[in-house]
């Protein structure tokens, strides 16, 4: 075990075992997943609801199979290695201490945003101004507030601001004119969005490991959420924290030199990026959106490293300020990962590449198949309750979230096995207490997200256009009359569901509460999750405060 964890061998028979080792269980999850549910469908004789049902999971393991296979690897690299991201660099040399020899980019990409918010936090790192250089690069389009944003440049010494007339390509786009036009003399660039955060010890570790090795053409950086006072975004990132953890170290491990990009809180070189990210268009002349996971594909098929830091310290992001902002942040990432379709068979990738693809498209192909496998599953029973096998049904709904949220909950498990990792987050209760409120709002959440999933894929798959519109990142609260509107499908949906189960037995819709009662209290779900009140509780208790958070003053 040690020898796998530890190799640095890239290319060779220890890259390919991890690989195997990753595959094994994937395979193994799925076959198994499978056999559970035909298990449970099997008596009483096949019927045509019930091989939809089985065809629509045959849809959904390929992505339960990613979940346990990099829970398990990830969760043993951050048990067994002293420093598990150091482990997975496989970047030799001094990243700690090594002297700055070369010059970077800190690339602030903006789109009518409040710059006056993110200006502060940059020029406090404090960093050489002989080796990194501000620059905004702005596509915003409103004259005025473009007047704005170069005024509060122009306050700033050694900040630098540029403006497109337009944003063709949009970010991508941004990021290339960029480096076509204004960074001669950079070695590297690191992209940062209007919602990064980052500390002066992170970047200056980023900027080591591309100085240590010259074949390294980009490292992306583990990101977690910043803190948060609303009550959605701070209880998303407490679990998508412990999560992206343990995903990213397994992911690390066994992709290797072949790992991903995600658009920001990252480095990447110039000579490299010029020559193997540069976007075109999409068959049908749309550009391409989700541009990240492209840009990482082309620039390891062109021969450049594409490495993972995967340790969360000094590297942030903020999340949306509630519901209606995190499902149309999820819809343009989901019409951006479907546009991959048109890439798999595409020129100018490796095997790891068009896997990176293919992995982006299944994080959402999925959604669809939740909603319909539940109203089947819901018609079934109101058809033929007394087919399915209680004993087996209860295995089924214990064993899926347990593998779906493997990542998350091993993330859980490790910091919990460690006392000094529980003390980061004031300790085993207050840890604990943040982890049971935030699996009780992911149950709830997911069970709203997946038809809102679905009915967006359905617009894109019917020719809706999507671009990266402005974001709106302020705290707010959410009307009922706003929520009504927006989640009154759900709340129908749910209704329905709910009535066939309970036409079979009030047993059938007790054992599907947890997993879709969500979508019965959509509409306080969302109001609550913004309310002020709530959000201000949640504070004054630390429940789901991370350790940035306990690092500040308490609050009064």
């Amino acid at each position: 075990m040690n020898v796998l964890l530890m190799s640095a061998c890239f290319g060779g028979v220890f890259m390919r075992v991890r690989r195997l080792v990753f595959l094994v269980i994937v395979v193994a999850t799925a076959v198994g997943m499978l056999a559970l549910m035909v298990c449970v469908l099997a008596p009483g004789g096949w019927s045509g609801l019930k091989l939809l049902i089985l065809v629509g999971f045959v849809g959904v393991v390929p992505w339960l199979g990613l979940c346990l296979a990099n829970a398990v690897i990830g969760y043993l690299c951050l048990l067994f290695c002293r420093d598990p991201a150091r482990s997975v660099l496989f970047v030799a040399g001094d990243i700690d201490h090594a002297p700055i020899t070369t010059r970077t980019a800190l690339a602030v990409t903006v789109r009518d945003e409040d710059l006056a918010a993110i200006l502060p936090w940059i020029l406090a790192l404090g960093l050489n101004p002989a080796h990194f250089v501000v620059w905004v690069l702005s596509d915003t389009q409103d004259p005025a507030l473009a007047s704005v944003e170069a005024s509060l440049v122009a306050a700033v010494p050694g900040v630098f601001y540029r403006r497109r007339a337009d944003n063709a390509g949009f970010k991508a786009g941004n990021v290339m004119e960029f480096l076509d036009h204004h960074a001669d003399g950079f070695d590297f660039v690191i992209p940062l969005d209007a919602d990064s955060r980052m500390t002066a010890e992170s970047i200056m570790r980023l900027v080591r490991i591309m100085q240590a090795d010259s074949r390294v053409g980009l490292v992306q950086h583990l990101t977690v959420g910043a803190p948060a006072s609303a009550a959605f975004p701070r209880l998303f990132q407490f679990g998508m924290r412990a999560g992206m953890r343990v995903w990213a170290t397994g992911q690390a491990w066994w992709q290797g030199d072949e790992g991903p990009y995600w658009g920001h809180n990252a480095i990447f070189r110039v000579e490299a990026f010029r020559q193997a990210a540069r976007l075109g268009l999409l068959p049908d002349g749309s550009p391409i959106l989700s541009h990240d996971q492209v840009e990482a594909a082309r620039l390891r098929a062109a021969g450049w490293r594409v490495c993972m830091w995967a340790a969360e310290e000094g590297s942030m992001e903020e999340n949306p300020p509630a519901l209606p902002e995190f499902l149309h942040r999820d819809a343009r990432w989901m019409a951006g990962n479907l546009q991959y379709r048109h890439l798999l068979f595409a020129p100018g990738f490796r095997a790891m590449g068009r896997w990176q693809l293919v992995q982006a498209i299944l994080l959402f192909l999925s959604a669809p198949l939740y909603p319909l496998m539940l109203l089947l599953a819901a018609i079934n029973a109101a058809v033929a309750g007394g087919d399915v096998p209680r004993g087996w049904l209860l295995v089924l709904v214990v064993v899926w979230p347990l593998v779906i949220y493997a990542p998350k909950l091993a993330g859980y498990k490790e910091v919990l096995l460690f006392r000094a990792r529980r003390e980061r987050y004031g300790g085993f209760w207050a840890f604990a207490s943040g982890a049971a409120a935030e699996i009780v709002f992911t149950l709830l959440l997911d069970a709203i997200a997946q038809p809102s999933k679905a009915m967006a894929m359905l617009r894109v798959l019917f020719g809706a256009r999507t671009g990266w519109a402005p974001q709106n990142r302020g705290e707010r609260g959410v009307t009922w009359r706003e929520a009504a509107a927006q989640f009154w499908p759900h709340t129908l949906f749910g209704v329905v569901v709910f009535a066939l189960l309970l036409s079979s037995s009030v047993w059938a819709a007790l054992v599907a509460l947890p997993f879709a009662g969500g979508l019965l209290v959509a509409v306080p779900f969302c109001v609550v999750t913004a309310s002020p009140g709530f959000s201000a509780w949640l504070v004054r208790r630390r429940i789901a405060a991370t350790p940035e958070e306990l690092a500040l003053p308490s609050p009064r």
